[in-house]
């Protein structure tokens, strides 16, 4: 019989995500993203005054990493926008020479992040232990909640109330119906609340104009001069280091809880093309927001890019087209929000009492002074590299014990063989050469590696001091058993460490 050709429409159905012809999905998404964009406008507008710019540059970055990243990013339905990281770096930068330069940074910092993307930083994420992550998570719990503690302070009493409504709506709503995000639910009832009971409560507005129009590309308005480079260079560096810190770790949380995998290499590309592309429209920059990513993915449900292109697209139709509606939004209603995920991102099963008792003393330690330095530091990637170091000398310790020496010397005295088990390496290696008895072992010494691995230089040249010091005392060393990565890289290396 014979085949039929597919027809173009045919192919292109091929290609559509099956996510498409689901309405139950499009209408999760769509919810999520409204949801997102409403708790992105006063973050941004937060993220703007911390950066010393005007709330637009806040929301304009926001809106169009946001809609970019949907686009060229590797993990489904996180969001990225305007940081308080991100904020925290450039900072200085607009302080001292201006918005120019700020937007300089930004554009330079995306560049640099594709340059690293494209060189596999992402791989140094397989480095990332797992009590570092833990930590990761309980720090931005802390942080997220942290954030909110301003908006509880020293604020009308009214707002203690809308808290707790906001709250109860979002932990008992869920029980009737989950069709419509809770969130979504508490912004609306308490902002119908306080409007139509005219209660005088902080609210959106508050924080700053919203923009009327959308953002226009253009040129920083900077001398285009090596001068100019080397003012921005690093703070640029600075911000492609800490937006891809984040962004990737936030990457790696979303794979864990929806059990998916994402390229990290591409999520680094993206995050570097979405920069550049804010930086020409005039934006702070930016790199993914664990918050809104939180509120996204594990609060409303997302799973697809559309939450995150129209969270960014709402922003926009939200403060041009609704902008009085949504400054009227209660500040309560959003921090109830924000502290509802700050709860949920907490792993609190990694410091139940069941869980501290089973768990290694030296992953506890690591887990603890991740949370310590990120909440000190108030940011993430210090924290993460911090971590990921201590964790690395813990088990360098560790390992370095691990590595035995035992002797068995030949009946008639003539030859004593040495039995080596572990692994070699700089801190293992730095004590074997005292475990051998020089002076008093027979003319010929064996040295047998066969359960034993050679790891670098540091093992090769202790091996060579060995050698040198019983030929010193006219004796002969062989060594045996080395496995074929062993082999190579001793036979490489041996003799070649030391001018004499």
């Amino acid at each position: 019989m014979p085949t039929s050709v597919p027809t173009p429409a045919t192919r292109l159905r091929g290609l559509k995500p099956e996510w498409l012809n689901n309405p139950k999905v499009w209408r999760t998404e769509i919810l999520a993203g409204l949801v997102v964009a409403l708790a992105l406008i006063p973050e941004a507008i937060s993220f703007s005054i911390i950066a010393g710019v005007d709330p637009a540059v806040g929301l304009f970055a926001s809106f169009t990493m946001a809609v970019v990243i949907s686009i060229v990013g590797g993990r489904r339905a996180m969001i990225s926008a305007a940081t308080g990281a991100v904020a925290l770096v450039i900072a200085p930068l607009n302080r001292e020479h201006g918005l120019g330069y700020l937007i300089s940074a930004v554009i330079l910092a995306g560049v640099i992040q594709i340059v690293l993307g494209s060189l596999g930083m992402a791989k140094l994420m397989r480095f990332v232990p797992r009590s570092v992550m833990v930590g990761f998570v309980n720090a931005l719990a802390i942080l997220i909640f942290m954030t909110q503690v301003p908006e509880m302070y020293d604020v009308p009493w009214a707002v203690y109330p809308l808290l707790v409504g906001g709250l109860a709506l979002m932990v008992f709503f869920p029980r009737i119906t989950k069709a419509v995000p809770a969130p979504l639910v508490s912004i609306v009832v308490l902002t119908a609340i306080t409007v139509a009971a005219g209660i005088a409560v902080p609210a959106v507005g508050d924080k700053g104009e919203l923009p009327s129009s959308l953002p226009v590309p253009g040129l920083p308005d900077v001398p285009f001069t090596l001068d100019t480079l080397a003012t921005i260079a690093p703070y640029a560096f600075a911000m492609a280091l800490v937006g891809l810190m984040e962004s990737l770790m936030t990457a790696k949380l979303v794979d864990d809880i929806t059990d998916t995998h994402s390229s990290k290499t591409r999520e680094s590309i993206g995050q570097g093309i979405a920069n550049i592309v804010t930086g020409f429209f005039g934006g702070m920059g930016g790199c993914a927001m664990i918050g809104q990513t939180m509120i996204n993915v594990k609060v409303s449900g997302a799973r697809t890019r559309l939450s995150t292109f129209l969270a960014g697209a709402f922003l926009m139709v939200l403060c041009i087209a609704f902008g009085p509606v949504v400054s009227d939004i209660p500040m309560a209603a959003l921090v109830a929000v924000m502290v509802m995920v700050s709860f949920a991102t907490f792993d609190w099963h990694s410091i139940a009492p069941k869980t501290l008792k089973r768990m290694p003393a030296g992953e506890i330690a690591v887990m603890v002074i991740t949370v310590m330095v990120v909440v000190a530091t108030d940011n993430l990637a210090i924290g993460v590299v911090v971590g990921s170091v201590t964790a690395m000398v813990i088990f360098a310790r560790r390992v370095a014990h691990l590595a035995r020496v035992t002797s068995v010397t030949d009946p008639d005295g003539t030859t004593v063989v040495y039995s080596v088990t572990g692994e070699l390496f700089f801190a293992s290696s730095n004590d074997l050469v005292g475990q051998f008895d020089y002076n008093d072992d027979p003319d010929r010494i064996v040295i047998d590696l066969s359960a034993a691995h050679i790891w670098d230089a540091s093992s090769v040249a202790a091996l060579d001091a060995i050698e040198t010091k019983y030929k010193q005392r006219g004796k002969t060393v062989e060594i045996i058993g080395l496995n074929a990565p062993s082999a190579d890289l001793h036979g490489k290396l041996t003799g070649e460490l030391t001018s004499h």
